[in-house]
């Protein structure tokens, strides 16, 4: 046996506790033991163990409520569950609280020793087929956040860092850039990948609307989806939209892990992962009464700030290339790529609404192409500033003054470059400069 394998023996009896943990540490596993709750608690907190052997009556507790708690602590942990009595109940009520099997008092070492041996079998399959599971998750996922500039690695390192863990997570960034898109990239690449990943808009209204969706409704919908996500991922965007009062039933369901569904008597389960977005500062809304401090504490519990697009525009080019092979394949049209003129165009742009702006804006292009390549003509007007409101005025000398300061403000995103802007403009160098000056266009 040559890894650590650890193991906790929680047993009120003396003598069977002992017998065990002088058993289990000559077949060179790492032994602790714990006679009460309360002592099997601490210990879990001070280290992790891969199995916990735990009988079902304990003075201070229940051995299955125990169970569940040491799963809380460490969902790694697998749990053999000792019994007097072997009954179908009891095993059913066993594997319904998550043990992987059980024993039956008294314990029959050679029987102990096989279930160990298939507990660890099936702990080295399980983590051998997650990590597959995230590396494709990895190759599939990831490829949908598209860029190579060092502000997108940084947060694709975070999303591999934090995804392998349950953590709560907080996605902060601005309008467009592709909150929920790195939601559910975590969610895909974390430990319950398989399971189902819901999203729901915090400014839903009205609020009987939203809270029905969250919590359930007795009355109508049943279950909400805190509990319809199993041991999925919920994610909440735009969380800074919801009410005080649904950020105080938010706030008990995190912390006691249960719902009591609109109209309903009973409370429900909740295992989910929960993903929070927002554009605003959270810290902000606490200080200004908006915000629940201690529900902004539990959902800040790994921050992820998306970059806006134009702190990132070298990976407009990959973003271009991504959004035209996307629609040009929907679209069944044989569009390949778009014009460096274009490219240029699109990365001088101001893009306020980021990744999502320049899909539609390709999306669009792709449509309106005649031909194979995309071409300026092909873009949103109001990308090449062409849809602006001409003055309110009829002096045509006021007309063309401010339609010449949206083109050469235009070339000049295209053309940083002065002097062959001036050229593009069939202008003289200093007679560039002079136009700049005197129509005030901000460089």
């Amino acid at each position: 046996m040559s890894e650590r394998r650890t193991i906790l023996i929680v047993e009120d009896e003396e003598v069977i506790r002992d017998t065990l943990k002088e058993l289990l540490s000559g077949e060179k596993y790492v032994v602790s033991a714990a006679a009460r709750v309360a002592d099997a608690v601490k210990l879990a907190r001070e280290q992790d163990f891969d199995v916990a052997i735990c009988d079902v009556q304990l003075p201070d507790g229940d051995g299955l409520a125990l169970l569940r708690r040491l799963h809380q602590m460490n969902p790694h942990t697998c749990i053999l569950v000792i019994t007097a009595y072997a009954t179908v109940e009891n095993a059913v009520e066993a594997f319904k609280a998550g043990a992987f099997d059980y024993i039956v008092k008294p314990v029959l070492f050679e029987d102990l020793l096989h279930k160990l041996d298939r507990l660890y079998e099936f702990r080295s399959l399980y983590f051998e087929n997650q990590s597959l599971r995230r590396e494709l998750a990895r190759q599939d996922d990831f490829d949908e956040i598209v860029g190579s500039s060092d502000a997108i690695k940084t947060v694709q390192e975070q999303i591999r860092k934090v995804a392998v863990t349950n953590a709560k997570v907080l996605l902060v960034g601005e309008t467009g850039t592709g909150k929920e898109l790195v939601a559910r990239a975590i969610h895909a690449a974390g430990p319950n990948g398989e399971q189902r990943f819901l999203a729901v808009n915090c400014a839903t209204r009205p609020v009987e609307l939203l809270e029905g969706q969250l919590f359930g409704d007795a009355a109508g919908s049943g279950s909400g989806l805190l509990v319809l996500a199993g041991m999925g991922t919920v994610f909440l965007d735009e969380v800074a939209d919801l009410p005080l009062s649904t950020q105080a039933r938010l706030l008990r369901a995190i912390e006691y892990q249960e719902v009591l569904p609109v109209g309903g008597s009973e409370p429900q389960r909740v295992e989910c992962r929960i993903i929070a977005s927002t554009t605003r500062e959270l810290v902000r809304e606490v200080a200004q009464g908006r915000f629940h401090e201690d529900l902004f504490y539990r959902l800040d519990g790994v921050k992820i700030r998306i970059p806006p697009l134009r702190e990132r525009s070298d990976d407009i080019p990959e973003l271009v290339e991504f959004f035209v092979g996307k629609y040009s394949k929907q679209m069944k049209k044989r569009v390949s790529g778009a014009s460096s003129e274009t490219v240029r165009l699109l990365m001088s742009a101001d893009w306020k609404g980021n990744v999502r702006q320049l899909d539609n804006a390709i999306e669009r292009a792709v449509m309106m192409t005649d031909g194979t390549m995309i071409s300026p003509q092909d873009l949103p007007p109001d990308l090449l500033g062409l849809d602006s409101p001409l003055p309110d005025t009829d002096d045509l000398r006021s007309a063309l003054r401010h339609y010449e300061r949206l083109h050469i403000s235009r070339v000049l995103r295209q053309w940083p470059d002065k002097k062959e802007a001036a050229k593009r403009l069939c202008l003289g160098l200093s007679s560039l400069y002079r136009k700049i000056e005197e129509l005030g266009i901000d460089l």
